[in-house]
């Protein structure tokens, strides 16, 4: 078991890669797990995903959530399993997206692991999955939903508050009060900009900070969104194909639901079909109209946009869909690639030199999504290589993270410099791009740190 120091962070996930976000602090005897994500991408990071904890779970008081996106609360279920029983706290949204979330995960695993006993693919005899529903049904009874905006007691010396971030709805930046000390974790830090959130609100103070560095050595792109959606979408028509997007399905589906329905209104585009095939997609759509205020849009907006949008319901139809090489638009998950209805998409049309397939926003390292991005002529779907004849766009205008910019204006707020700045959740090449930029205009000293690294904290 290591040996922890009476006031310190862990970091075991989200350090040197962009996935499985969790970092233990240890704050005067109390033990808090901020995120709680799966590994994703390279298989070395997911096999991370089966190591136990080398302390035991049980030993955690609390989780904070930031956001629900796998990659920050995936892992829940395996902490459960392995012993926690303490509160896990977020916002309201958030713990509804949880709910979503990892029921859609604990299905995608038991079906993987069928199929690949029944092909015979795995290495592994049997194939099993990471958890199940049933592990999911345990964990979400130790969700415990927060209000925004206001300070929660965990004890006589530490309370924290979640605020916007933007990102996607109930994406939040935690505040955590020890003595009279501030630590603050940026979560993943939204756009200023975005179509359908509200923007990021800015701390104003942080004595120990730990912010997100995605895109922390790049800036996206100017050129509207929606004028580079349009122009892919008149190369789909022109070619007669079909046109598939591979879509997060918290927030980026979204996104594309509602720019296809303005394209349509403003008459910039024809009234060909589009489809969301996602159950997942279809359910963290209904929290759009289920938390208003937490949208900048005006509430009867989504509602229009989702009768725009017609629903799959069924793998029959998706089988359906997949070979319908006439003009239509799908809109299905897995935003990398690396699981969900988009692989039916792939096996059938990846072939097919008429069919464009768009990759929206950040593509993680040992993704099918990240191949293909940076050219790859194949991919290995299920055990088999498909080679590349479609048309693949890349579109990063469309990122729910903020780029090196919008991250250096989230920290232009805070009165005075950080004792400590840890920068997390980015490739090496991002975390140093972001490191320079710091010290260039804040002249903030700031450590990279590593996976599993321990680090004492200045409280």
């Amino acid at each position: 078991m290591t040996q922890m120091l009476k006031n310190s962070v862990q970091f075991l996930g989200a350090a040197g890669t962009v996935t499985g976000s969790k970092y233990l602090l240890t704050l005067n005897g109390k033990r808090i797990l901020v995120d709680c994500g799966l590994f994703q991408g390279l298989k070395t990071l997911r096999e991370l995903n089966w190591t136990d904890f080398d302390m035991d779970p049980s030993e955690i008081d609390a989780v904070l959530l930031t956001h629900g996106h796998l990659d920050h609360c995936g892992y829940l279920p395996r902490l459960v399993k392995q012993g926690f029983s303490g509160p896990i706290y977020s916002t309201f949204p958030t713990a509804d997206l949880v709910e979503i979330i990892l029921k859609d995960s604990a299905k995608i695993q038991e079906e993987e692991a069928e199929e690949a006993n029944e092909k015979g693919y795995s290495k592994h005899a049997p194939a099993m999955p990471l958890y199940d529903l049933k592990d999911v049904e345990n964990t979400l009874l130790f969700m415990h939903p927060i209000e925004a905006d206001t300070f929660f007691t965990l004890d006589d010396q530490i309370s924290f508050r979640f605020r916007h971030v933007a990102h996607i709805p109930g994406a939040s930046f935690i505040e955590l009060k020890i003595n009279d000390k501030l630590i603050v974790f940026s979560g993943d830090i939204g756009r200023p900009n975005d179509p359908m959130l509200l923007p990021p609100e800015k701390p104003e103070k942080a004595d120990i900070l730990f912010v997100e560095s995605t895109y922390g050595d790049r800036e996206h792109s100017d050129e509207p969104t929606e004028d580079i959606l349009l122009r892919i979408i008149n190369d789909s028509l022109l070619k007669h194909g079909p046109l598939f997007v591979s879509s997060f399905t918290v927030d980026r589906a979204q996104d594309f639901m509602y720019i296809l329905w303005k394209l349509k209104q403003a008459n910039k585009m024809p009234d060909i079909p589009v489809y969301l095939d996602s159950p997942m997609g279809v359910d963290v759509s209904k929290l759009f109209l289920k938390y208003p205020e937490w949208t900048s849009m005006d509430p009867r907006v989504f509602p229009e946009v989702f009768k725009n949008t017609r629903i799959v319901h069924s793998v029959e139809e998706t089988r359906a869909l997949a070979g319908n090489k006439q003009p239509h638009i799908v809109i299905a998950g897995s935003g990398m690639m690396n699981g969900g209805r988009i692989l039916s998409y792939l096996e059938a049309q990846l072939g097919n030199p008429n069919a464009t397939f768009i990759l929206p926003g950040y593509q993680a390292e040992g993704t099918r999504g990240r191949s293909l991005a940076e050219g790859g002529q194949s991919v290995k779907i299920r055990g088999k290589f498909y080679f590349v004849r479609a048309t693949i766009e890349h579109i990063t205008t469309m990122s729910s993270h903020a780029d090196q910019s919008e991250i250096v204006d989230w920290l232009s707020q805070i009165d005075r410099t950080p004792q400590q700045v840890f920068i997390i959740h980015g490739e090496k090449s991002s975390a140093e791009g972001l490191k320079e930029k710091l010290k260039e205009v804040y002249q903030w000293k700031c450590a990279i740190p590593a996976l599993n690294e321990i680090a004492a904290l200045d409280l």
